[in-house]
């Protein structure tokens, strides 16, 4: 029992420090969830004065609108596309800017620079580089040289992949960033015995350099795949989930209801979001978690 006080009196110091970001976590997450939860079963909005129970009706509208499919499924294909080039892209600059050479700090500082600019902002650029009137800069380039103008933004086809290349664009250097980190991590050592062995570079960048990036690639592809599904702001700037609802994603289309007054409605599409998002990671880390218990063995 003595024991157990003096250990407590020892990690009081620790326990105060962390209890700053403790109460931030629950005032901020605990709470807000809790409260959304309780909301998403209750009939609330602007054009009722009255909070009623609900039960499941705003789960069962959400699975019976077909704009709601429509939002998740763009929601992935954006996930899952903008993960994919801005891995095949950034990897291998990474490994390039890993080499000595010079002028390579000016190559990571030039690749990253986008990723330091506001999200909101960026959207707004590309909307007016990528317009389809006059003043668009793509559309005047492709004028120039005596080809047609491209609706980017408007065409049904082209919105959503539009929206990926600009934020392939502005994201790829934080990936390349992450990899630049981790390549500096991998000892020269296991280069120079495979060399030894007579292996080309080829065989070297996958029997070391992609066993050794397993945690940057797990870093990536996960918080990739979750920043994905939370794409929200650049649609906003550049589409607003038009035309007619092509680049519509989860969060757009919870911000509208919000928007609309149906406060229940839209705490179902955060839970639902939430269940997602967590589900998605789960599946991602129990592979990546195979594949490191592989690369161990």
């Amino acid at each position: 029992m003595l024991k157990n006080k003096i250990n407590i009196k020892k990690e009081s110091p620790y326990l105060i420090m962390g209890l700053p970001a403790v109460i931030v976590f629950v005032t901020f997450f605990i709470l807000p969830l809790f409260f959304t939860i309780r909301y998403s079963f209750y009939n609330w909005t602007n054009f009722s004065p009255d909070i009623t129970f609900a039960g499941f009706e705003n789960y069962k509208k959400i699975f019976s609108d077909a704009s709601v499919f429509q939002g998740i499924k763009n929601s992935l294909i954006y996930a899952f596309f903008t993960v994919l080039l801005q891995n095949i892209i950034s990897l291998p600059i990474a490994v390039v800017l890993n080499t000595k050479f010079k002028g390579r700090n000016f190559f990571r500082a030039l690749f990253f620079c986008p990723a330091v600019l506001s999200t909101l902002v960026v959207g707004y650029l590309w909307k007016y580089i990528l317009s389809a009137s006059d003043f668009g800069f793509v559309n005047q380039l492709l004028r120039g040289i005596g080809l047609q103008s491209v609706n980017f933004l408007g065409s049904g086809k082209l919105a959503l992949g539009s929206i990926i290349f600009t934020q392939v664009w502005q994201w790829f250097g934080w990936s390349m960033v992450i990899y630049l980190g981790n390549l500096q991590s991998i000892s020269e050592d296991l280069y120079e015995a495979a060399s030894i062995d007579g292996a080309n570079t080829l065989r070297k960048f996958w029997h070391i350099t992609i066993p050794g990036l397993a945690p940057a690639i797990k870093i990536n592809l996960v918080t990739g795949m979750i920043s994905g599904l939370k794409v929200f702001d650049v649609v906003l700037a550049m589409t607003n989930g038009g035309p007619a609802h092509k680049t519509d994603t989860i969060l757009l289309m919870m911000f509208s209801r919000f928007s609309d007054g149906n406060y229940g409605y839209a705490s179902a599409f955060g839970i639902i979001f939430l269940v997602v998002s967590m589900l998605l990671s789960a599946v991602l880390l129990g592979l990546f978690g195979k594949w490191e218990r592989r690369l161990g063995q």
